[in-house]
């Protein structure tokens, strides 16, 4: 169990430091597994990331921190290509593992869409596209500690998802 903790906070710890280092909140989680877990996150997994922040493509939408969860657990149980037509259901344990993390996202922000986490964590909603509210969304510390914290709790509760399912050797 004492090693579980260790790989959550490291886990955690790597997403938030990943935000604040480079943006990009999905890439940052997915990146903060790859670092932690190594080859069961592949490069493609990481690159398939790109468009997802600031809510899929800046737009506010779903969190990417949160789609990067989705990705993860995917990654670790979800439907293979080879066996599409999924006669064992996996897919819907994937589907019970994705609504156990939006209920955290829920839980802690009220929502799973980047603007409403914007509003619950730095009191308004910003518009990453405009040149003016991307500097105040800085300013309001966007990169320094709100959206890394966003993150680190995402990564924390994929990480404890799968340690709880067994996915990992702990």
């Amino acid at each position: 169990m004492k090693k579980n903790n260790l790989v959550i906070k490291k886990i955690e710890k790597m997403a938030y430091k990943n935000e604040q280092q480079y943006g990009g909140c999905a890439q940052s989680v997915i990146g903060a597994f790859k670092e932690i877990l190594g080859s069961k996150i592949n490069n493609d997994v990481f690159k398939a990331a790109t468009g997802l922040a600031g809510g899929i493509g800046l737009t506010g939408n779903s969190c990417g921190a949160l789609t990067a969860g989705v990705m993860v657990l995917s990654t670790f149980i979800g439907r293979e290509y080879d066996d599409f037509s999924d006669p064992k259901r996996i897919r819907f344990k994937t589907y019970e593992l994705v609504r156990e993390l939006i209920t955290c996202f829920k839980g802690e922000y009220g929502s799973v869409n980047c603007y409403d986490i914007h509003r619950k964590i730095m009191g308004k909603a910003y518009n990453l596209w405009d040149k003016k509210q991307y500097k105040e969304f800085l300013d309001a510390g966007g990169h320094d500690n709100k959206c890394p914290s966003v993150c680190g709790n995402a990564a924390k509760w994929t990480i404890v998802i799968l340690l709880k399912e067994g996915l990992l050797i702990s």
